[in-house]
């Protein structure tokens, strides 16, 4: 069963009095009221994060152990999966606004961990008929996992399995995606099964009667997710590296390592694309040990070249940050660590994007306590009012939350 990993054992002063406004300054006196006003502008409060969590998961029928990033409808319905609980083997649910400050949630499906899946792995979504497509660890008929479609009937989903993994190392239980492109082929990345020490990205292609699968880049280590840009270029991230496929216009792929790290740094979630077509992500790892945020530019001359945004140094900062980060339309970016923070359990931080030549500034958005989740460790979604909304473990019952963080 895929489960998120929680280990939650880890572990001048100015003299002001006489600087109000006067005639005649002189130079340091000048100064002094400066830094006086500075500093008085820096103490003065500002409207603090919030944390809501709009749904506990208790284990039982409605889910257990959210296991994936939320997807979100034109009315900001909350979709998701939870690697347990329904009838065993996990469950598709919606939340939804209840008019009254909470939120209701509805199960769309439950697996049955056999032909149908087990055990979901990856977050839904939509495709522009309302139907959702999403993928299981385990199951299917050959037993590594299945590629599904959940479509509204009335008021109730209908469940049809579109491919089943299994049989061959590395091309069985589906770890990330899937993701849709505009002409409705599905991308899935495959991982580390039967053995095997790589990863699969799949192409599945709607056709007459049913699906058509090929595997378009087999990786030497363990794949994340996969984001895809304008141009139709896929890019994903391995232990190792930062890739990307590009079509051939003939129904195949180039594929392109576009970064390497080096020493024991370790890309992990899937990257986000700016509308300049830089990457963002995370390292689990690297800069003091303990995870950094990067940025991966395009020069002229075909190089990608990094920077690095920040460096976590464990305490209330978080540290091994395990998700993507997603970006607003300022250029600020929101990601979680799940260890850190002022309780230890993990974190929800935003790098304000820098004026200028600056550098990013961290901003600890919310830590978490248990009661209100702990160990995040899927990328976030934001909604039009600046909003951030996840899963994490913990909650009042112990079988995870849905969150909201205000900033």
């Amino acid at each position: 069963m895929h489960s998120t990993a929680t280990n939650r054992g880890l572990i001048g002063r100015l003299n002001c009095s006489d600087a109000g406004p006067k005639l005649g300054l002189t130079n340091s006196a000048l100064t002094l009221a400066v830094l006086c006003a500075l500093v008085l502008l820096a103490a003065r409060p500002t409207q603090a994060q919030t944390e809501t969590v709009l749904y506990n998961f208790t284990g039982g029928s409605n889910g257990a152990g959210p296991d994936s990033s939320l997807t979100a409808d034109g009315k900001f319905n909350l979709y998701g999966t939870t690697a347990g609980g329904g009838l065993g083997y996990g469950i598709v649910f919606e939340l939804s606004p209840n008019g009254s400050g909470g939120w209701n949630e509805t199960v769309l499906y439950s697996f049955t961990g056999g032909a149908d899946g087990a055990y979901p792995s990856s977050s839904v979504i939509f495709d522009g008929g309302g139907n959702l497509y999403g993928a299981t660890y385990e199951g299917g008929t050959g037993g590594g996992g299945v590629v599904f479609e959940l479509s509204p009937v009335g008021a109730t989903w209908t469940e049809t399995v579109l491919y089943n993994f299994g049989g061959s190392p590395n091309t069985e239980f589906p770890r990330a995606g899937p993701i849709m492109d505009p002409a409705g082929n599905l991308y899935v990345v495959t991982g580390s099964g039967g053995g095997g020490v790589g990863g699969t990205v799949f192409e599945l292609s709607p056709s007459a009667g049913g699906w058509t699968a090929q595997v378009i880049y087999t990786t030497p280590t363990f794949a994340s997710g996969l984001t895809m840009d304008t141009a139709g270029n896929l890019f994903g991230v391995t232990l190792l590296t930062i890739f990307e496929l590009s079509p051939n216009g003939t129904g195949g792929w180039n594929p392109t390592t576009i970064y390497t790290y080096k020493g024991h740094q370790r890309p992990a979630g899937t990257p986000s694309l700016d509308n300049a077509g830089n990457l963002y992500g995370a390292t689990v790892t690297g800069g003091k040990g303990l995870g950094t945020v990067y940025k991966l530019s395009l020069g002229k001359n075909g190089v990608w070249t990094r920077k690095i945004l920040h460096i976590f140094k464990a305490g209330e900062d978080g540290f091994f940050p395990s998700a993507g980060v997603v970006l607003d339309a300022a250029g600020n970016v929101y990601g979680t660590t799940p260890f850190g923070g002022q309780y230890n359990e993990g974190t929800v931080f935003e790098l304000v994007a820098p004026i200028g030549q600056r550098s990013y500034q961290e901003k600890i958005l919310w830590s978490f306590n248990v009661t209100d989740g702990y160990g995040p460790s899927n990328s976030l979604i934001l909604d039009n009012a600046g909003n951030l909304y996840g899963t994490a473990a913990g909650g009042s019952s112990g079988n995870g939350v849905v969150f909201e963080v205000t900033p």
